[in-house]
């Protein structure tokens, strides 16, 4: 079986500076460090982490009073930042900047008194946290069918920003809709779905002609490896998303001459590898790399972690 694997893939920088923060909080404090939500959406971090003393919280309160915590990748509304504030948390931002960008032209639209339409998946932590930057101001739109709760919301002054983790494809679709039916919507001055998650997508999709099988390493709540999930699907390429090679079925690989091997945005390198082994294991496999292009982002770590403590 010829194995195509994709790249870029994996870490992209605003995962990599998050886990680098709990790395570093772990070393510079003892544990337990506590983190708000999941530091990324990946299950083998999270239980890596776990090990060691991290501890996962989805409730502010959860938290002991002066306690280090960390915000994850995803950010937080300002409700929880001023819970934290309130219950004395030494607090580390590890909100990844691409993320904090969305937040930043939230607040700019509603003090200029946009309703904002904010393209999403309800419920995602990214997508609860800029919620909670005007609550007032935005309308959560998942799909074409959301759109006339627009209608009721002074159509005749809109913004829409969207999560950084959709799909392009789709995404540009909607916009376009949204065009049609507001032909004065204001966008984000640049686009709010990331560099990573466009690049793994276009790296799978210049993949798929050859494909009869697609593997998408990445956990269930991870909305980037959905997406790639998704990618495949739409072009005709049955997709599987595992947590690892444990969970790839052999009569998948029956009948199969080339399948694509990618992963989401939050997945450790090692961990793509290892489900490369898992492979040539089991079946005979020509290896081939495509890498569509490189990646040079990286994103300082937030003042807490870079001062001397």
């Amino acid at each position: 079986m010829k194995l195509l694997l994709a790249s870029p893939r994996g870490f992209c920088a605003g995962v990599a500076m998050a886990v680098e923060c709990l790395e570093r909080a772990l070393e510079r404090f003892h544990p337990p460090i506590y983190v708000f939500h999941e530091i990324v959406h990946n299950r083998s971090i999270i239980e890596e982490f776990s090990a060691r003393g991290v501890v996962f919280v989805d409730n502010i309160d959860a938290v002991p009073p002066r306690s280090i915590v960390l915000f994850s990748a995803h950010g937080v509304s300002p409700q929880v930042e001023q819970a934290a504030r309130a219950r004395g948390l030494r607090v580390i931002d590890a909100t990844c900047p691409l993320v904090a960008k969305v937040h930043r032209e939230a607040r700019r639209f509603a003090a200029e008194s946009y309703t904002i339409a904010l393209i999403g998946h309800k419920g995602h932590d990214e997508v609860v946290g800029v919620l909670g930057e005007a609550p007032a101001n935005i309308v959560l739109i998942e799909s074409e069918a959301d759109l006339p709760r627009l209608n009721k919301l002074h159509p005749e002054r809109l913004a829409y920003l969207t999560q950084t983790t959709l799909s392009v494809d789709e995404t540009r679709s909607l916009v376009q809709i949204m065009h049609q039916h507001f032909p004065d919507i204001k966008g984000p001055p640049t686009e709010d779905i990331c560099y990573a998650t466009q690049n793994r997508q276009e790296a799978l999709r210049a993949l798929l002609p050859d494909a009869q099988l697609v593997l998408v390493i990445g956990s269930a709540n991870s909305s980037n490896t959905l997406r790639l999930v998704d990618v495949a699907s739409a072009n005709g390429v049955p997709a599987k998303r595992i947590d690892g090679p444990e969970e790839i079925s052999p009569e998948w690989l029956t009948g199969v001459e080339t399948a694509v091997l990618t992963s989401g945005a939050s997945v450790p390198e090692a961990l793509i590898w290892k489900t490369v082994d898992w492979l040539r294991v089991r079946v005979p496999i020509e290896l081939e790399q495509y890498r569509l292009r490189y990646e040079h982002q990286q994103f300082p770590l937030p003042a807490a972690l870079r001062a001397e403590i």
